[in-house]
């Protein structure tokens, strides 16, 4: 091989993304199912269909890990109707009542400080897990800046008509079960992740179990 087919090459390899012998299954841990039976039929024009068997694991780069545990957690309502703001990273996800977090109705988010700038590989939220249902207008973003006016990354978002005003989204609607919603950052590069929501199909209420952020600080 000659010096300029090496040169080549360490260049190529220095502008590429991890390959697939770089990145790993991430590790979850997820809390027992609390429903069962046959939940009632629900209609929404961007609903995804259910999946048979189990969810594919979500590769991530080696030496990703959780940042949220315990971390800082703001909101848009800094009294919720039940609960305590601590509830949404106390990596409590059972989902039975005195673990979740109430907010009222409306557009409401919740924000986790993670202490520094991250790159984010993953978010897995559960809003409510012991009925089955859907949330409405769930956006996921990550920032550098608290308040969210700039350097903004939408990793997740199914306002499918931005009722929301945070702009329109693609991604599915979905049914909440004990699997919680996991969503692939990309490596969104940020300091604080903000989720919200706008109510649900049983009630006009927003909640969180938990939410686990993972990356690489």
């Amino acid at each position: 091989m000659t010096l300029r087919s090496t040169a080549l090459l360490l260049a190529v390899a220095a502008v590429l993304p991890l390959s697939a012998q770089d990145r790993v299954p991430l590790a979850l841990e997820l809390p027992k199912p609390l429903f069962v039976g046959t939940p009632r039929p629900i209609s929404l024009p961007n609903l995804e269909k259910p999946r048979q068997g189990p969810r594919p694991p979500l590769l991530v780069p080696a030496g990703t890990v959780l940042l949220s545990k315990d971390k800082t957690v703001t909101a848009s309502d800094s009294l919720p109707v039940i609960g305590d703001l601590s509830f949404v990273t106390d990596g409590e996800k059972s989902g039975a009542d005195g673990s979740f977090v109430e907010f009222g109705p409306g557009v409401q988010w919740v924000q986790i400080d993670l202490g520094a700038s991250a790159k984010v590989h993953a978010v897995l939220v559960w809003h409510f897990h012991a009925q089955a249902r859907v949330y409405h207008d769930v956006v996921v973003q990550v920032s550098d800046d608290p308040e969210f006016k700039s350097g903004v990354t939408t990793v997740f978002n199914n306002d499918i008509d931005n009722s929301a005003g945070l702009g329109v989204g693609k991604d599915p609607a979905y049914i909440e079960t004990n699997e919680g919603r996991l969503i692939d950052a990309r490596g969104a590069k940020g300091r604080y992740v903000r989720l919200s929501s706008a109510g649900n199909t049983t009630d006009e209420l927003n909640h969180y179990v938990e939410v686990e952020v993972f990356g690489q600080p």
